[in-house]
């Protein structure tokens, strides 16, 4: 009998009844339903059974932080939890009481002290661990390196799960590489060239000087699916009745080389302003605006110039978030330069009639319009805006996902921006996701906010309710 820590919902608690016992174990579900937990409970679970010891998770960069804050949650049992990093010490003590988390990002398999690392800790602990890989879509590429050490490693472990809540992102080959990752076995080929004839037929086409190999279709997909079941439990949001109206994610993003240098530069410059008691409210203002910029990935010169980074972080996650889903999604940001960037990026990923956008410059008549196109053209995925114009009177109800891709100090801008999606006529969970460069204002702004709803809270005498 397992003790939950904190009470699941219903296909929650089946979910850890179907994965928690196989040796190899995937988790289908969709983002919003709490796979993060299952996983927790799955490893407990095995602690309890003394089958475990070590729980080694593998996450990208933006989400392998936010499991030390899971795991503190939902966790029955004491715990010791280590951060993985490069430039860090990264022995740690055995304590047979508490069971050991160790959190790594995955890119850091791309490098060989990554590599060998965990190589090391899996032939020292893998008969007692278990490896759980999240957002398992990052090793669909079999030729990349990490994922050929990823799926070696994997054979050290004695338990594996992978987490997704789109394990197919382009074609039925994804699956492949993920699941090997677990047993090649499973799917029964353990050669992709094999598994790909099985499941697609090719044609070529030539492509500077080499013939390529693309899929023209896809056939034996109920045999596919069937395998799946075997070792893979699904939840989707729409089949939750059960879950909250509302979930909070976090997806952090560590800057680029070329942006963290210039960050780091305007905040000293920054801090010389702020400090200066000379200095007026706007100039100090202005400080933070470049800041808020640079995390963004561009910066406004003094003669009014817009300079972008030649790597945008935030833009890069904003698109692999949206790969993980199809369903309808607003993108709030606060400067009109990103908004115009974002719908771009969108238009030339998904077609011209995939987005529609809301800010200052646009009429009455226009922003109807685009409501209207997002609530109901099946064609229009994305409602891209400034929340301060998507703050009052709309109704967005076609919304699942709401992201923020900036915020601002303002929390009645925020909570009203929130409940543009979540408000009479949305029969769906909604879930919010902040895009947080870390180590940068982006942190400040959302604690800002976070003290100001539980000042609103204790005021009111209300249950508070946090982001962070």
């Amino acid at each position: 009998m397992y003790n939950y820590k904190t009470k699941p919902f219903e296909h929650q608690r089946q979910s850890l009844i179907e994965g928690a016992k196989p040796y190899n174990f995937a988790y289908f579900m969709e983002m919003g339903t709490g796979k993060t937990k299952v996983a927790i409970d799955n490893a407990a679970y095995l602690f309890q059974e003394k089958q475990i010891d070590f729980v080694f998770v593998i996450a990208p960069n933006s989400v392998y932080r936010n499991w030390k804050k899971e795991i503190d949650f939902h966790c029955p049992e004491l715990t010791n939890i280590y951060m993985w990093k490069v430039t860090k010490d990264k022995t740690f003590k055995l304590d047979p009481k508490k069971i050991t988390f160790i959190l790594m990002n995955v890119e850091a398999l791309s490098h060989a002290s990554g590599k060998k690392w965990l190589e090391y800790k899996l032939l020292k602990h893998g008969s007692k661990s278990m490896v759980i890989l999240d957002e398992s879509t990052t090793i669909k590429n079999l030729k990349a390196s990490r994922t050929k050490a990823i799926i070696k490693l994997g054979k050290l472990a004695k338990y594996k799960r992978i987490l997704t809540g789109s394990p197919i992102t382009k074609s039925p080959l994804d699956l492949f590489s993920q699941c090997a990752f677990l047993d090649k076995k499973l799917l029964g080929y353990e050669n992709f060239t094999v598994f790909k004839s099985r499941y697609a037929v090719m044609y070529s086409i030539e492509k500077g000087g080499y013939n390529i190999q693309i899929p023209k279709y896809y056939v034996n997909l109920e045999e596919l699916e069937y395998k799946l079941k075997n070792f893979s439990f699904r939840v989707r949001k729409k089949d939750c009745l059960d879950l909250p109206p509302k979930q909070y994610i976090q997806r952090m993003i560590e800057l680029p080389e070329e942006q963290r240098k210039a960050y780091e530069q305007l905040k000293k410059n920054a801090l010389i302003v702020l400090r200066d008691n000379e200095v007026s409210y706007n100039n100090k203002l202005t400080e933070l605006l470049k800041l808020q910029q640079v995390a963004n990935g561009f910066i406004k010169t003094n003669d009014g110039k817009i300079v972008n980074f030649r790597s945008n972080a935030k833009l890069k996650e904003l698109m692999c978030i949206l790969e993980e889903s199809e369903d309808k999604c607003i993108i709030w940001a606060n400067y009109v330069h990103n908004i115009e960037m974002i719908k771009n990026r969108l238009k030339e990923t998904y077609g011209a009639d995939s987005v529609v956008s809301i800010y200052g410059k646009d009429s009455v008549d226009v922003r109807n319009k685009a409501v209207e196109s997002f609530q109901s053209d099946d064609r229009c995925r994305f409602l891209v805006g400034n929340p301060t114009v998507g703050g009052y009177g709309l109704t967005l109800t076609a919304a699942k996902y709401v992201i923020y891709f900036s915020n601002s100090y303002n929390l009645e801008v925020r909570q009203q921006s929130e409940d543009r999606a979540h408000r009479y006529g949305q029969t769906s969970q909604v879930t919010y996701i902040d895009l947080i460069a870390t180590d940068t204002i982006d942190e400040m702004v959302l604690h800002n906010l976070d003290n100001k709803i539980e000042l609103s809270a204790k005021t009111l005498g209300e249950q508070v309710e946090k982001w962070l």
